[in-house]
């Protein structure tokens, strides 16, 4: 649980690098990327102490959304080997699917 720290994300368009995720009180966390790929599939993970009961690693496997649309843990990601994580698309207008 330790070893997991802040939480974070790790967004594959910029190389699964570590990024803190801002606490919004209560119960939420965000982050605002200006730089996500358009029309192209996308992925990312989340590590969050919290989940290490569900995950050794802390990866997230719910309650994500981008911009208000909930995703679904579809995809995994390079982390501690293979990580559970999430992909999705996004258009120039902002509109997200997976």
């Amino acid at each position: 649980m330790d070893g997991v720290g802040a939480t974070h994300t790790h967004p594959g368009w910029r190389n699964f690098a570590a990024f803190p995720l801002t606490a919004v009180p209560p119960d939420r966390y965000e982050i605002t990327f200006n730089d996500v790929p358009i029309n192209a599939r996308v992925a990312f993970r989340i590590n969050d102490q919290n989940f290490c009961d569900q995950n050794p690693t802390g990866a997230v496997l719910r309650n994500v959304s981008a911009n208000d649309v909930e995703l679904v843990q579809n995809t995994t990601t390079p982390g501690n080997g293979d990580e559970p994580g999430f992909a999705f698309m996004v258009s120039a207008s902002g509109r997200v699917t997976q």
